[in-house]
C-alpha cells in the first residue's frame, strides 16, 4: 500500500493522472483518452502482480457481517464507508487476475462499440449530433451570423448597452442553430469585439458578454451537450430506478414510480428551453443595467439606418406587438372556450383504466411503505379508492373490447364535444394572419388592398370550416372545400412576402428564425424525434446558405423558395391524407395526395441537390463537409475511447468504490451537491465530451437513482458545465476568446469581464436548485 491508501484509491489516482497527463501532453484528446486507459491499466496490472496494490474489502464471511444482514440491512447498502468497523480482508484489486480483466474489457468494449456506435437504439439519436453540427457550421460559414450581428446592432444600438444586448440576442440565435460553443465564441469574437471596442465599449463588458453568450449553446436547444447527455441519461435513469425499485421490494420501476422510467432527448429539449431563455435574459439585463450605471463604458450607438420605410413607434407597437398579441391571444381564448379544437372522432374499441394516475396497489408491504414515502399517503389512498371503485363497477385493470352499445355511447359523447373550427385550420390561417400583420407593419404606407383580400380569405376559411367541414370528413374533402380561401391567401401572401423582403431586419432574421422554429417546433411539439428534426435543420441550412449565395451573385433564388413551399405542402399533405399505398383499399383522393406528395418530395430533393451544387461552386460546401467530418469524428472517437477508460475503472472496482462513497451520505441533496462541485472543478481541465462519457457514467447510477426528476438533474449538469467553462482561470470559452481577441485586450480584461456573468450563472443555478419547476413546467404543459 502507498501512503496508507487503499489499492482501489491508488488505481483511481493513476487513472486520473494518466488522463490529465495525456490531455496536457498536446496529443489529440480523442487519442489521449484511450491511451490513458491502456497506460493506466498496464501500470495498475503491474503493481497488482507485484503485490503492491491491496484492497481492504469487507469480510462477507465474518460473523459481524452476517449479524448486520440478519438485522435487516440490505447487502447492497453495506460498504466500508457506512460501516468502517466491519472486519476487513486483504485482496488484490484484480480479484481473478489482470488477464481475465483484460479479456473481459476487450470483449465488452467490442459489444459497447456495437451498441453505441455501429448499431443499437442510441445510434439514431447520435446521428442527430452529425446533423446539428452540419446545420451549425453551414450557418456559420454562410456569413448569416455576420448579417444577424449587423442587423441586431442597428435595432438595439441606440439603447444604452445596445451592442452588448445585440450580442446576447445573436448568441441565443446561434446557440439555437449551432449548439457548438467554440464556433459561437470565435465567430462573435471576430465579428463583434472590434465593433464594440471601436464604439467605446469597455473591454471587460465586451469580452464578458461575448464569452457568456457563446456558451448558451450548452443549454439552449438543440444543444449537442443535451443530445449526448440525453443518450446516457435515459439508460442511466432506467437502470438506476429499476435497481432502486427492487431494493424496496417492488417488482419493477413502473410499479414503484407510477410512471415509466424513461427520459428522452426531446423531453430534455423541452426542459432546457426556459432555463436557456432565462440565462439569456439575465445576460441582457445585466448589460442594460451596466450601461445605465456606466454610460461612458457602454454608450448608445447610432448605426446607419436599415433599408426600408421609416416606421413610427405607434405603428411598430400596433402591428408588431398589439395585433400579434390579439391574434395569438384570441386563438388561445377560442381554444379554451372549445371554439377551436381537434375534430377527430376516432375512439378506442377497448376500455381504459379510469384513473391513469392511480398507483398499483397490489404490492408487498415493503413496497407499499416505500411508495407511500415517495408519493405521499394521500396519493396512495386515492389510488386504493380508485382501484376499489373500478373493481366494484365490474371493471378491470386489463383492457377489454367494448360492446356495440358502449361504443355508440362513447362515439356520441365525443361528437357532442367536437369544436366548430379544427385546430389545424386555426393554426394554418392564424399564421397567415400573423404574416399579414407583420407585412402591414413593415410598410404601412403601401395599399391595404392586397393584404385585405388575404384577410377576407382567412374569414372565408373559418366560415367554411364552421358551415361545411364536419367531424369524420376525409382530408381530401377538407382540402377541396378550403382550396379557394387557400389560393386567395397564397396570392395575398406573395404581396406580403415582397413587402417584408424590403425590410433589412425581416430579411435577415426571418429565414433563420423560421428554420429554428421548424426544428425546435417539431421536437418540442412531439411531431418527431431529434434525428429527423436535425436532418430538416441541416437541409434547411444548406438551402438557406445557397439562397444567400445566389442573391450575392445576382441570380434568382426562386428554386429555393419553391422547395420551401414544397416542404410546407408535404407537411399539409401528410396531415390530411393517408399516403400508405400498400393497403388493400386505397381511395382516389389518397392516390391524388400521394402523387402531389411525391412531386413535392422530388422538388425538395432536387432543390437540395442544386443548393449543394451552388455551395460547392462557391467553395463553401467543401470546408463545411470537412469541418463537420472533423467534429463528428472527434465526438465518436472520444465516445469509443471513453468507454475503454470507463472499463479500466470498472475492472479494478473503482466505479463501485466511488458509488459506495457517494451512497454513504444519507442526504440526496448532499450527494448531488458534491457531484456538481466535482463536475464544476473537472470542467476546468476536461471538455464536456470527456465529462459526459467518462465521469457521468460513474456517478450517474447514484444521482439518477434517487427521487430527483431526471430532467432536472440533466439540465443542472448542463448549466453547471456551462458555468465551469466560463470560470477563470481555466474556462474553455475564455481560451477561445483569447485566441481571437486583438492585442489591446489582455487576459486580465477577459477575466474581469467574465466574473459578473459567472455570478449570474451561479444565481441561475441557485434559482434552478430552489425552483425546479422552471425546468419541468414546459414538458409538463406540452405533455398535457
Amino acid at each position: 500500500m502507498f501512503f496508507g491508501l487503499d489499492g482501489v484509491e491508488v488505481g483511481l489516482i493513476i487513472v486520473f493522472l494518466a488522463l490529465f497527463g495525456g490531455i496536457l501532453s498536446g496529443f489529440p484528446v480523442a487519442f489521449a483518452i484511450p491511451g490513458a486507459g491502456v497506460i493506466s491499466f498496464a501500470v495498475i496490472a503491474w503493481l497488482d502482480t507485484q503485490g503492491l496494490l491491496i484492497h481492504q474489502a469487507i469480510d462477507t464471511g465474518s460473523q459481524a457481517f452476517r449479524d448486520l444482514v440478519n438485522s435487516g440491512v440490505k447487502r447492497e447498502t453495506i460498504s466500508i464507508f457506512r460501516y468502517p468497523d466491519l472486519p476487513r480482508v486483504a485482496q488484490p484489486v484484480f480479484d481473478r487476475g489482470w488477464e481475465l480483466a483484460a479479456d473481459r474489457n476487450l470483449s465488452f468494449i467490442v459489444n459497447r462499440m456495437n451498441e453505441r456506435v455501429f448499431a443499437g437504439q442510441s445510434i439514431e439519436t447520435l446521428l442527430a449530433v452529425l446533423m446539428f453540427v452540419l446545420m451549425g457550421i453551414t450557418l456559420e460559414r454562410s456569413k448569416i451570423a455576420n448579417d444577424l450581428l449587423t442587423t441586431m446592432a442597428r435595432v438595439f444600438g441606440p439603447l444604452p448597452g445596445g451592442l452588448a444586448v445585440s450580442v446576447v440576442v445573436v448568441g441565443a440565435f446561434l446557440a439555437a442553430s449551432t449548439g457548438i460553443v467554440g464556433a459561437t465564441v470565435v465567430t462573435m469574437g471576430l465579428l463583434s469585439l472590434p465593433t464594440m471596442l471601436r464604439n467605446g465599449y469597455s473591454p471587460e463588458l465586451s469580452t464578458g458578454v461575448i464569452a457568456a453568450s457563446g456558451t448558451l449553446g450548452q443549454i439552449i436547444p438543440p444543444s449537442i451537450v443535451i443530445v449526448l447527455l440525453g443518450t446516457l441519461a435515459g439508460d442511466l435513469y432506467s437502470a438506476a430506478q429499476e435497481t432502486r425499485a427492487q431494493n424496496f421490494g417492488c417488482t419493477d420501476a413502473l410499479t414503484y414510480l407510477g410512471r415509466p422510467a424513461v427520459v428522452s432527448v426531446g423531453t430534455l429539449f423541452q426542459s432546457a428551453l426556459l432555463p436557456g431563455i432565462l440565462l439569456a435574459v439575465l445576460y441582457a439585463g445585466y448589460a442594460f443595467v451596466y450601461a445605465l450605471l456606466n454610460p461612458k463604458k457602454a454608450p448608445a450607438v447610432h448605426i446607419e439606418e436599415a433599408d426600408g420605410e421609416y416606421i413610427s413607434r405607434n405603428e411598430a407597437l400596433t402591428w408588431f406587438v398589439a395585433v400579434p398579441v390579439i391574434i395569438i391571444g384570441g386563438l388561445f381564448a377560442a381554444y379554451e372556450m372549445r371554439l377551436i379544437g381537434p375534430q377527430d372522432i376516432t375512439v378506442s374499441h377497448y376500455t381504459e383504466v379510469e384513473r391513469l394516475d392511480a398507483l398499483r396497489t397490489n404490492v408487498s408491504p415493503e413496497c407499499q411503505q416505500a411508495m407511500i414515502d415517495l408519493h405521499g399517503q394521500s396519493r396512495w389512498d386515492d389510488s386504493v379508492a380508485a382501484r376499489t371503485a373500478l373493481a366494484e363497477s365490474g371493471g378491470t385493470e386489463e383492457t377489454r373490447e367494448l360492446t356495440q352499445d358502449e361504443l355508440n355511447e362513447k362515439m356520441a359523447a365525443k361528437l357532442s364535444s367536437i369544436a366548430p373550427v379544427g385546430s389545424g385550420v386555426a393554426t394554418l390561417f392564424g399564421m397567415v394572419l400573423l404574416t399579414l400583420a407583420i407585412a402591414r407593419g413593415v410598410k404601412p404606407s403601401a395599399p391595404f388592398g392586397p393584404l385585405g383580400i388575404g384577410l377576407l380569405g382567412v374569414v372565408l376559411a373559418f366560415a367554411l370550416d364552421v358551415v361545411l367541414i364536419g367531424p369524420g370528413m376525409s382530408g381530401g374533402t377538407k382540402v377541396a372545400i378550403l382550396m379557394i380561401p387557400l389560393l386567395i391567401c397564397l396570392w395575398s401572401l406573395r404581396h406580403a412576402v415582397e413587402r417584408m423582403a424590403e425590410n433589412d431586419l425581416i430579411r435577415v432574421v426571418f429565414p433563420p428564425l423560421v428554420l429554428i422554429v421548424a426544428v425546435l417546433g417539431s421536437i418540442l411539439g412531439g411531431i418527431t424525434n431529434p434525428t429527423p428534426a436535425a436532418a430538416l435543420g441541416a437541409g434547411g441550412a444548406i438551402m438557406l446558405a445557397a439562397y444567400r449565395k445566389l442573391k450575392d451573385e445576382g441570380n434568382s433564388g426562386k428554386i429555393i423558395i419553391w422547395a420551401t413551399l414544397a416542404l410546407a405542402a408535404l407537411i399539409l399533405i401528410g396531415i390530411n391524407f393517408d399516403l400508405r399505398m400498400n393497403q388493400e383499399v386505397v381511395t382516389f383522393e389518397n392516390r391524388v395526395g400521394y402523387v402531389f406528395a411525391l412531386f413535392s418530395y422530388m422538388l425538395a430533393g432536387l432543390s437540395l441537390i442544386y443548393a449543394c451544387m451552388v455551395l460547392y461552386r462557391n467553395g463553401v460546401l467543401t470546408p463545411i463537409v470537412r469541418e463537420t467530418a472533423k467534429v463528428t469524428s472527434m465526438v465518436f472517437t472520444i465516445l469509443i475511447g471513453s468507454q475503454l477508460l470507463n472499463l479500466v475503472v470498472i475492472s479494478f472496482g473503482g466505479e463501485h468504490y466511488i458509488q459506495d462513497f457517494l451512497r454513504s451520505f444519507d442526504n440526496e441533496f448532499t450527494v448531488f451537491l458534491l457531484v456538481m462541485l466535482v463536475l464544476f472543478i473537472l470542467g476546468f481541465v476536461l471538455d464536456f465530451l470527456e465529462i459526459i462519457y467518462i465521469v457521468v457514467p460513474i456517478v450517474g447510477p447514484v444521482i439518477y437513482g434517487g427521487s430527483f426528476d431526471p430532467k432536472w438533474v440533466t439540465i443542472m449538469i448542463a448549466v453547471n458545465l456551462q458555468t465551469s467553462f466560463l470560470t477563470p482561470p481555466f474556462g474553455f470559452a475564455l481560451f477561445y476568446l483569447r485566441g481571437v481577441a486583438p492585442p489591446s485586450v489582455t487576459t486580465g480584461h477577459i477575466y474581469r469581464g467574465i466574473i459578473p456573468f459567472v455570478l449570474i450563472q451561479v444565481a441561475g443555478l441557485a434559482l434552478l436548485w430552489f425552483v425546479p419547476s422552471i425546468v419541468t413546467i414546459v414538458p409538463d404543459l406540452l405533455g398535457r
